[in-house]
């Protein structure tokens, strides 16, 4: 059973979320709350899975909040789960530390498996919203990062793995577009991740992408 603080500034939403997830039988919210103001206490005292976590709120917004996380060494996984979508709040979300990004218009399954995913220590972005954001990048290359980045380099294979990556491929379909075994890539894919210094796949292609790595 997964753990979960739930905060967004509309009760309605909060109940309707708490009340779908009692439904799934996987996931628990031990707390809510209507802004950011509380949060870091919240996550001392009931120490969740996963932080899901709305944008827009009064007081103290999702990004103030997620800076505030920063600030107090909380490293618990944040979901973002939001109605806006455009490419610079999901930016600057990552860059303020959100391992995931979702509408909230996405499937009760869908938003099981996005907590699954942070919980075990991994991210999960909607792919629509990667593609935007990508595309986005792609447009004006240097939004994301501002300048030259020293990260260890790449081997053949592992560029072209961060190409695939790119292109919205999942481990499982590396691994056929290669003939190499999943857990292959998987172990690949990380020792990606740690030379280009990234904790995600997402912020991995937007590096490669302004670094010019890979061909947009």
């Amino acid at each position: 059973m997964f753990k979960v603080l739930l905060v967004d500034d509309q009760k309605l939403i909060r109940e309707g979320i708490r009340s779908l997830l009692a439904i799934s039988g996987k996931v628990q919210v031990v707390a809510d709350a209507a802004d950011g103001t509380s949060v870091v206490a919240l996550c001392q005292v009931h120490r969740p899975d996963v932080i899901l976590l709305d944008l827009s709120m009064p007081i103290m917004d999702g990004i103030e909040t997620l800076q505030a996380l920063q600030q107090a060494a909380i490293s618990t996984p944040v979901l973002v789960l939001t109605t806006f979508d455009e490419h610079d709040l999901v930016l600057q979300s990552i860059q303020t530390g959100a391992k995931g990004f979702l509408l909230k218009d996405v499937s009760l399954d869908t938003l099981v498996s996005a907590i699954a995913a942070l919980a075990s220590g991994g991210s999960f972005f909607h792919p629509n919203i990667t593609e935007r954001l990508l595309t986005q990048v792609r447009k004006q290359p240097k939004t994301a990062f501002s300048k030259p980045v020293a990260f260890e380099a790449l081997t053949d294979k592992e560029l072209e793995i961060l190409q695939l990556m790119a292109a919205g491929y999942s481990n499982k379909e590396i691994a056929s577009a290669l003939s190499k075994s999943e857990g292959t890539v998987k172990n690949q894919c990380s020792t990606i991740l740690s030379k280009l210094g990234v904790r995600d796949r997402t912020r991995a292609v937007l590096l490669a992408l302004e670094q010019g790595l890979i061909i947009s």
